[in-house]
Order: C-alpha cells, then structure tokens, then sequence
C-alpha cells in the first residue's frame, strides 16, 4: 500500500521567520539538511503531501501576489532536485475564523481520511508544532516533531513507536517529544519501516498467494520471488506441470500450484486459469514495483519491440534446440532459435508468433495450440508486454524453449536491482 508523509511547510522545510509570513524571497532559508533528506524518503517509496496553516492568506495582512512567488519558490527549488509533492494543502484561515481546515483539525485530509488505498502504520506527519503532532495522532499517522537542532528531551516516540488515532493526544507535544535533524528523521524512519516489516514478515521476501475457483477449475497459486527453494507443482496435466517447473526454476523463484480443473473436457480451462492465476500472483508479489529491474533481455515497446544485440561485450543469449541457455558471440542481426522480450509496464499485450507451425498438435496430454494462449492469460493477468518468437524444430523443444526463455528474461525482470522505480512516469 502506498506510503505517505504529511509534512509542514515554515519552521519544517522552510525557517520559520519572526513575523511568521514567508512573503518574500529573502526570507527563505530551507533546514540543513532538508533536500537529501526528502530525496532518500522518496527513495523509500513515499509520497509527499504538504500541509499548512497561513493565516489570513488573501487578505490585507498577508495578500496573495507576496505569498505565491515564495511559495512557489519554494516549490521550484525543491522540484528542480526531483523533489515532488503529490498535493499542497494549505488553510488560509485565522484562528478566529473557526474554520474546520485549519490544523489541527482535519478538514484539509478528509479526502486521505476516506481512502483505504494507503497505509496508515507506514505514514507519518512532519512538522515543528503541537498542531503538527496533534494532527498527526488524529489521522492515525505517527507523529514526527522536526528542529534544528536535537537537544529536546527524548520521549517514547522511538524506533518502536506505535502512535495511532487512539493515543492521548495530550502526551505528545514538541516539548515532550524529541525534535530531530532531517538526517534523524531519515535515520528514525528507516528504523521504524525495517522494524514494522519484520515484524509483518515482510523480510521473508515478496510472497503473494492467490485462489480462483470458477465453475472449470480450482486453483491455487503462491509464488516467493526471493527465494528459489522448492517448487511444488501439480495441475493434473503432466507435461504442463514440467514447463511451469521450467518458469520457476530458470526466473529464479518459489513456487507452489495446485489446480484442479475440468480435464474430462478438455486442457483449455486449465491452462487458461493457471496461466491468469499465476501472473495474478507474480503482479501481487512484486507490490509497487519499486527497484526491479522491469525488462528482460530485450526492450519491447507494445507491438513492436527492439532487438538489442552486442551490448555490452557484443555477446546475445539463445536457446539451442536442446532446450540449452547459451551466451554466444554476435556480429549480426541473426535470429536464434527462441526470442523473448518482457517488460513489467503495466501495459498488458502478448504477441506470439511462430516462423513455422508447431510440429505436432499435442505432446502427451498438452495440446500445443494452448501455449499462446496462456502466455497471453498471463500476460494480461500480471499486466506486461511480452513478445515471444520460436524457430522450427521439435515440438517438445520448441514449447520447452519457449517456458525456459520466458524463465530466463522474466528473472532479471524481477530482480531488485536498486530502490528507484524504473519509470520515468513515476508509476508502473
């Protein structure tokens, strides 16, 4: 789910200056620190949402056209270093106005309140007044009192804090509730996100389970990307069972899948819904996406895709028509016998073609025409564009290559490979 941090703009990201109104430019001084701060959080998969108190903003004490070039200064400067905040919600109330915006009341955040698609135990509220804190512990978001300098007495808030909706708001304040340095704040919040996910057993890896049961078949899927210990497969179709055996082993993960379906008809339901549960399963493991690697081999874009050969040492992988990996020399645009491209981008789309026509209709109980088919279900269940190739040859070997190669680019496509998401878009 995803993660948020409200934070305060003056005396937060901004000094705040004696008269309280950053109206002009001279008067903007960002805390030490701020920018690589924020830069690491955004890292970490949070999103930024601001939250301000202005008082009397549009009026004579404090008009707009001397508010709006700092404020967007201020914005500017932060989004010229990749920092980005997802809305900007300021109160221009006074306190006598009796508003239901300003903080610490929460009319600003309803909208967030209303959602269930984010995490409240992984968000947090950052800001240099008790109105900050206050606000924090109402949302059910933990709390985080921001300073210049450390020296503020310590308080429970730790590591280990829990802070909720149901604390006694009236314990936290910023004189009983240690003030951090932005680089404390990065240090306090990895902490406390390393020990919630151990505590969730997040550190298990990225494991997904998903069930589907339709009136054709039951099934149940549960991959481990992070793991590649055991693979217990059995769908009834005994040849099917080997090639999914062969994703797994060759993409590098766990798995366990048990499919029962309507054989007596025929193998259509089965390898459809096996192929649509596990891709479900493959998309709920990877989460947010964050840090994979995305593509595999070679870079498809929706119905076309590019051949990348000679990089970075002018060698290429190919499947011989034993069903071998092989990394061979290349000088040429030559086509090998089996070609596989995937890219993770939330764009479902499967093209599969064949130089030449499967070589036999079925091997064992799998009929051949099924292997398309479910490389489409899959593709459009985990939503990824994947082009997929084969040459002539032996029927048992040209699906085999097919399962494997799809194996082999799926698993550099998975891998976490860095804590940035590999889109330009901000989202997969």
């Amino acid at each position: 789910m995803q993660k948020y941090l409200f934070i305060d703009r003056d005396g937060t990201l901004v000094c705040e200056p004696e008269d309280y109104q950053v109206d002009a430019l001279n008067k903007i001084k960002f805390l030490p620190r701020v920018v690589p701060a924020l830069l690491k959080l955004q890292d970490m998969g949070f999103k930024f949402v601001m939250v301000s108190n202005q008082d009397g903003l549009g009026t004579d004490s404090f008009p707009l056209d001397t508010f709006t070039p700092a404020h967007e200064f201020i914005l500017n400067t932060l989004e010229s270093q990749g920092i980005v905040f997802d809305q900007v919600l300021i109160c221009p109330h006074k306190p006598e106005d009796n508003c239901e915006c300003r903080k610490p009341k929460l009319g600003m955040v309803q909208a967030y309140l209303r959602s269930d698609a984010w995490s409240r135990e992984h968000s947090y509220f950052i800001g240099d007044r008790d109105t900050d804190i206050t606000m924090g512990i109402a949302m059910g978001v933990t709390p985080i009192c921001v300073g210049l300098e450390s020296e503020v007495a310590d308080s429970a808030c730790d590591s280990s804090c829990n802070c909720t909706g149901n604390s006694n708001v009236g314990t936290l304040t910023p004189a009983n509730v240690k003030a951090r340095t932005w680089d404390e704040i990065v240090e306090f919040i990895s902490s406390r996100e390393a020990a919630l996910d151990k505590k969730q057993g997040c550190c298990d890896g990225r494991v997904a389970v998903v069930t589907r049961e339709t009136k054709e078949t039951s099934i149940f899927v549960k991959v481990d990307l992070d793991n590649s210990g055991s693979r217990k497969i059995d769908t009834g179709i005994g040849f099917f069972d080997h090639m999914l055996d062969q994703i797994a082993v060759h993409a590098g993960f766990s798995c366990e899948i048990k499919v029962r379906g309507d054989l007596y008809i025929d193998d259509h339901h089965t390898t459809e819904d096996t192929g649509i549960a596990l891709g479900t399963a493959l998309k709920k493991a990877l989460g947010d996406k964050r840090g994979i690697g995305r593509f595999g081999f070679i870079v498809p874009m929706d119905e076309l895709q590019a051949k990348v050969y000679g990089c970075p040492d002018s060698a290429r992988f190919t499947l011989d028509n034993q069903c071998a990996v092989t990394l061979e020399e290349s000088t040429s645009d030559v086509d090998g016998t089996v070609a596989v491209a995937l890219d993770i981008s939330g764009r479902p789309h499967a093209d599969f073609s064949l130089d030449a026509s499967f070589t036999r209709d079925k091997i064992h109980d799998f009929e051949t025409q099924m292997v398309p088919h479910f490389f489409e279900s899959l593709a459009f269940a985990m939503g990824i564009t994947l082009h997929m190739s084969v040459t002539e040859g032996n029927a048992h070997h040209q699906v085999e290559a097919l399962f494997k190669a799809f194996g082999r680019a799926l698993r550099p496509a998975i891998a976490v490979v860095t804590n940035e998401l590999p889109s330009s878009k901000g989202t997969l």
